[in-house]
Formats: C-alpha cells, structure tokens, sequence
C-alpha cells in the first residue's frame, strides 16, 4: 500500500516594480542542509549556483534560450514572483531495485519577467534532493502560435575540475561506444549520463529527467570546466518545436560523497510522473532464454537460409529448454518477413510485423509455448524506417496480443531515423514515446533496443521494462569485444540513467561455436555477478541453452530474482571495481554480485546487511584459482558455508573477474 505524507510551506514574496532592486538572491538548501542552489539576477540575467556542503559545485551559470531569428530570452528580467515549498513522501515503485523509494526535496520557483514591451514571462523551478539538484523551465502560452527554440544557455561551471567518464554526441543513432576517461577541462560534446570524480573529492553526474517532447540534452564543454546545454537538432536545425509553450525536462546533477551514492540515488526517478496505468497486473519481472546469441556468433542466420534461427523446430527445442530451466519466457528474432544478409544496408529497408518467415509458425509456436508455461517475446525490428513501421503498429501489437504475447523487443538499427532524424532529438523523443504509450494498449511491456536514452519514464509507465544503449554483450561476438573494464564502468555512467538490457550470462566465455577468435572478456563468475550489479527487471540468460544443460553454474542464473526489496552498495571505484547486494522482494535472500576490471582484487566483505540473529548459506560462484578472463576464464569454484551479520567474508576476483554469492536464510 502506497504510503504518502507531505509537508509543505509556501513563502510567497510580490515584488511590485516600483520596489524591485536591481540585483536579487535566494537561496534553497535540500532537507538535510547540505546541497544548496543559490539563485540570483544580476542585472537583469539570471544565473544559479551549486554547493555541496562547504564546497562550490557549480559557479554561478546562465540560465535562458535563444529563439529563432536571434530572439534571445536570457536578458533584461525582473522577478515578479518567488515560491518556496517542500514535498515529502514514499512511493513504491511496480518493480524495481527497493519497493518503496522516498522522494524528498525543497522547491524553489522563480517567476521572470521581461522589462521590454512583450514582457514575456520564464519560470525556472529549482528543486534540492540529499542526493542532488534539479532545474527546469516552464515557458507559458504567450500569444504566439508556435515558437522555434535554436539554443538552450543553461550553462554548468564546474569550479573543479577532474576525471570524466564520457561518450561522444553526435557520431551515429547509438550510445554503443566504449567509454573515455579524460579531465573535464578536455572534453568537446558528450552524452549524458556524464560522471565525473571531481578534484573536490565528490562524485557527480549530470543527465535528465522526465525527457518528452523535447530535445535531449548533450553538454557542450565551451571553456575550461564550464559546460554548456547542447540540444539535438532536427535535419532543418531547429532544436525544439513548440506549439507556443514548453516545459523542460529536468537538468540534474546527482551529488554524493563516494561513487557508491551515486548507484543508489532515485533522483532521476523521483522526478518523473507518478504511473500512468492503473492495472500492471500484465507486466511481469521476469528471465529469458532467446534464439539470439546464436545468430550473433554464427551458429544460425537472422534470415532464412540453411542455418536459420528462428524456425519452428528451434522454437519449440528452446521452449522445453525453458521448461527443464523453470525460465518462463523466450525471446525469437527474425520470426517475420523482411529478414535479408544485408538488410541494414538499405536504410529504409521494410519489414512485415504480421507475416511470418518461411519455416515459422507462429501460432503453433505461441500454442505449444502456452502448453509448456512459457511466454513468448516478440521483436519489431524496424531498420530506423519509422514510417513504415508506424503505418503496421497497431496491427503487429494487435498480433501479439491476440496470440498472448505480453513483451516486445523493439529495435532500431540505423544511423538515422527516416534516414534524415537523430535517434536522440525530439522527433525520436516523441517517437519512442508514443510507441511507449501505444504498447500500452495492447498490454505489451517494451524493451527498446539502438533507444532513445533511459530518463526515469519507468516510473510513468512501468511497461518500459529496460533498453540498450550502451555496448551490449553481443559485441563480444563480432568485434574486438568489451574489454574487462566496460563492465565495471557502466555501473558509473549508463546505469545511472535506469535498466540496461544488456544481455548477460554466456558461460561459454571462450565462444566455442562462434566465429574464430572471439570470446567475452570476463571469467564465467563475473557474468554470473553481472545479474546482481547490472539493475533490470528482465534479464536475459544470453547463452546457448545447450551451454547451460548440465552446467553447475547454472543454478546461481536460475535462483537470481530480478526485482528487489533493498539494494545496497558495499564498495565501488569508478571503471575499477564494484560489490553490489540486493535482498529478493519475494523471499528474505540476500544476493551479492562483486567485480573487477583488468586487476585482480581481494576483498573482506562486512556482512552486517544481514538479518540480525539469523543463519544463512552462502552459496558462493567464484574464479577458480588461476581463472583470469583470458586463462582458464570457463571454470567456476561453487563452494558453501554458514555464515551471519557479525561475520566478513573474504573475495578473491581474479583479472576480469567476479564473484555471485546467494545468501539463503536457514
């Protein structure tokens, strides 16, 4: 039962024209004192600052847009109106990493107006968490019909600098880039999440919230450490269209003393709108094998063809693997027509999402999966031609859910959408919402693939269950690979930003079907604790089906939840190493996940997460002695022992390496 108190005060300050001073400030702390924004009008310009504690954050920024023909609305202001409140309470989320998260801050909002004749007005609302600080603008209908916005000025002056964590903006649809680290004072435009250790000793990232009909934010370094909205553009160079009137999302800055506080904040969330959809009884946490990996890594074909993945003789040979697994869903790619060797070379390739591939049927599939307790997940790969898949949506989701299908996978491989739209301006904000919103009728759960960037929607429609956007697993299959230390930074930089589909799980790390030369660089251990550290509420076991019959490891993927009442994490560095613990929602098990970049590491784990005065079995999946991710990287130690809260246990990660541990109450 949702549980909700608030408290709020309103300190309401009319300032008549004829007593406004030149210059104004107001200052807002969050509810523990620590993190205060201070906002200020300096000759008519409005800027803000940050501070944590005794140390400046953010030097005083801009605040402001340029609209088009030069029309700036950044100048010239007088504070008409400031409101002051708070809001306290405790939601609980449909699925997720806790089941009841609190949202508590201290809102300031600031009304300008425009001395000049238009005297349009701006409101900018500022809001102070414990764990960060948040700003956006509301523009209100002002008499004009549309309004073209050209430039965000909001800027970020980071007083310090230090290392960032960053991928580049604009160099194709995806986030699929290994991550660089480099001072801040180096950076050009990158992405959000952007994290960086400050030279104060702070932890920070910057990102959004609650991203619709607008542009998302990329940050443009301008000089020095100062960091500078930098909005996606359509093909015709207008970065937002506005029918007049436009509110923000959210610009954020999470702020924590170690990197471990930033994995655990729900800023991004609580910032987002309540669920939007009354009955979840249809969405469902869940695992899943998938006729996937083996088209990645050569053994089948996504096209029909004598090798062809998805036929109905694989499908129901996966289905009774699902059942002797006790895994209740099942992911088939390249079920429907469209399907050719080099169908991603045509950029407005199109797909059929109703026909099937020769050699499939998918009725029979769908019957037999329901027969065995199995659900199917479907998959729409559109190719980026949104044109043709927006005009056969509502039939493919009507399909789907006429053969009981719940979950889709959707997918847009291309460089642009319509072969002229970035995956991440507002024409592909809106797009991907109103796929969202449209999932939803059909009672479909979605898993994007080549997405728009995670912004905490999740909390509005809890049916967006997770996304790529990042490198996945499946470049281990068809490229030079992830190296050990991708694992152990998407914790710190795309994980911040919500779940990640990565696709874990390959215990035959050395790919011994697969194309020559490849293999995943981690140990079989670290991709068991990878379901423990890497947060989504579906999680796929990426392997062969035949790789995990008879494999001793397997038991840790069967026994793992994917949704969770607690999560705490017990060490991090950023891009080095991490030991995550999350307690089952459904059962009081506690599991742990610990892994390593390129180094091997000892850790002694305090277990005092534990029930007091409570026995448990650890039933512990570590490296083999001698195990890195390229010697040996198969062999997994499975050992047992008692242990309780007042006891520390001892880890050894070897080089790539990891350790899952399930802690099951005696």
């Amino acid at each position: 039962m949702l549980k909700q108190f608030s408290t709020a005060f309103l300190l309401l300050f009319l300032i008549s024209c004829s007593q406004q001073p030149k210059n104004v400030s107001q200052e807002l702390k969050s509810p523990n004192q620590k993190n205060k924004i201070t906002f200020e009008l300096i000759d008519g310009k409005p800027f803000y600052g940050v501070s944590h504690s005794d140390i400046t954050v953010l030097s005083p920024s801009k605040l402001g847009f340029v609209f088009k023909n030069n029309d700036s609305l950044s100048s010239n202001f007088e504070v008409i109106k400031i409101d002051t409140t708070s809001f306290n309470e405790t939601w609980e989320p449909v699925w997720g990493e806790k089941n009841q998260i609190r949202n508590n801050y201290n809102q300031l909002s600031v009304l300008l107006q425009e001395k000049s004749e238009s005297k349009r007005n701006l409101e900018v609302q500022f809001r102070a968490f414990d764990d960060g600080i948040a700003l956006r603008y509301i523009y209100p209908e002002q008499g004009k019909d549309s309004i073209f916005i050209m430039d965000e000025l909001t800027q970020f002056n980071l007083k310090d600098d230090g290392d960032a964590w960053w991928i580049g903006a604009y160099q194709d649809n995806r986030y699929e880039y290994l991550t660089t680290k480099s001072p801040v004072s180096t950076l050009d435009t990158v992405h959000t999440p952007l994290t960086i250790k400050s030279k104060s000793g702070l932890s920070l990232s910057f990102h959004e919230a609650n991203l619709k009909d607008f542009a998302s934010m990329t940050l443009e370094r301008t000089n020095g450490t100062s960091l500078k909205s930098n909005l996606v553009p359509w093909a015709d160079g207008d970065k937002v269209k506005t029918n007049g009137s436009f509110t923000t999302p959210w610009r954020t800055l999470q702020i924590a003393d170690k990197p471990a506080d930033l994995i655990t904040s729900a800023l991004i969330l609580n910032l987002n709108d309540p669920n939007k959809i009354e009955d979840t009884s249809w969405i469902k946490p869940h695992k899943y094998l998938g006729i996937w990996w083996g088209m990645h890594i050569g053994k089948y074909s996504f096209w029909e063809s004598p090798i062809q993945g998805a036929t109905t003789k694989h499908a129901f040979e996966y289905i009774d693997y699902c059942k002797k697994f006790g895994i209740d869903h099942l992911l088939i790619e390249g079920w429907n027509k469209g399907w050719t060797p080099a169908w991603y070379e045509n950029a407005m390739h199109q797909f059929s999402f109703t026909q099937e591939a020769d050699n499939f049927d998918l009725k029979k599939v769908t019957d037999y999966a329901k027969e065995n307790g199995v659900s199917i997940i479907g998959y729409h790969e559109t190719g980026s031609n949104i044109i043709n898949y927006l005009a056969q949506i509502d039939e493919g989701m009507a399909l789907y859910e006429k053969v009981g299908i719940h979950d889709v996978k959707i997918g847009q491989v291309g460089s642009r959408l319509n072969m002229k739209e970035w995956h991440h301006g507002q024409f592909g904000v809106n797009y991907y919402r109103a796929v969202l919103e449209n999932a939803v009728k059909y009672h479909l759960t979605v898993n994007f693939h080549e997405p728009i960037k995670d912004t905490g929607e999740r909390r509005t429609y809890p049916n967006m269950m997770a996304r790529e956007g990042a490198r996945g697993q499946e470049y281990n299959a068809w490229s030079d690979g992830n190296p050990p230390s991708h694992t152990a930074t998407l914790p710190f930089t795309r994980l911040l930003a919500g779940p990640m589909d990565f696709t874990p799980g390959v215990l035959d790390v050395e790919i011994k079907q697969g194309y020559e030369g490849r293999d995943v660089h981690t140990t079989a251990a670290k991709q068991l604790a990878l379901y423990v550290v890497f947060y989504a509420p579906i999680q796929m076991l990426a392997d062969l089906p035949e790789n995990y019959d008879g494999n001793p490891a397997f038991k840790f993927l069967q026994d793992v939840p994917v949704d969770w009442q607690d999560t705490k994490v017990l060490n991090a560095e950023i891009a080095e190493y991490i030991t995550t613990v999350r307690k089952d929602k459904h059962s009081e098990d506690w599991y742990l996940g610990s892994l390593t970049n390129e180094e091997s590491r000892s850790f002694d784990i305090d277990l005092s997460f534990l029930d007091a005065n409570t026995t448990y079995e650890a039933q512990i999946y570590a490296d083999e002695v001698g195990t890195t991710w390229n010697t040996n990287a198969t062999k997994v130690a499975i050992t047992t022992k008692e242990v309780k809260s007042t006891d520390t246990l001892k880890l050894n990660l070897g080089e790539g390496g990891g350790t899952a541990i399930r802690f099951k109450k005696l």
